[in-house]
């Protein structure tokens, strides 16, 4: 008696490979957009460090004091960025943008500005295109909000990602800079 096995059997076999590679496909694409969206994440933590650590240093003069005067410590945040990198979001839309050093240092001729006042750069290739905005000065509620941009399956929708600083008078009267806790996220895995 030779055994083997039914139609219905193997066709059974068949529709749970199918519904097996259906959930792994799944899992696949979420774990690669999750990998993608990691690079803004750090990258607006890292800029945030950036902005705290630019307005913490002092920001007088290179005048010499005169005998017996003083001069009051002045902190401020980096003013607005004059481009994003890269400059257009065509240039991220499903694909990945090797920036040059030329473009976050686009500012730097100008003193206390942009990605050059904040010292960052990115050297390695990127999903998102980043963006630095201040309101100015040191003063109390001036504020920044630095935003990630992209496009991962380029069909026109951005993914965005923004986290802001406000200065506000600390608990011992001076100014400080805060950052906000969480990074604001608008469609991670577009």
């Amino acid at each position: 008696m030779k055994r083997g096995f039914t139609l219905v059997e193997l066709m059974i076999v068949v529709a749970i490979i199918g519904v097996l590679a259906a959930l792994a496909i799944y899992g696949v694409r979420k774990y690669i957009a999750n990998a993608k969206t990691a690079e803004a994440r750090n990258s607006l933590g890292q800029i945030s460090k950036d902005a705290q650590t630019a307005y913490a240093r002092e920001g007088m003069k290179g005048d010499v004091l005169a005998v017996g005067s003083a001069a009051g410590v002045s902190n401020v945040l980096c003013a607005s960025a004059s481009k994003s990198v890269p400059a257009s979001g065509g240039s991220i839309a499903g694909k990945k943008y090797q920036s040059d050093p030329g473009e976050w240092s686009v500012d730097a001729a100008t003193a206390n500005k942009g990605f050059s006042c904040l010292k960052f750069s990115m050297a390695d290739p990127q999903y998102f295109m980043y963006n630095w905005t201040s309101t100015g000065g040191g003063a109390a509620d001036d504020n920044y909000s630095t935003t990630a941009r992209g496009d991962l399956n380029a069909d026109g929708n951005l993914s965005t990602f923004e986290m802001k600083g406000i200065i506000q008078k600390g608990a011992k009267g001076g100014l400080e800079l805060n950052t906000s806790p969480n990074i604001i996220e608008t469609s991670p895995e577009e």
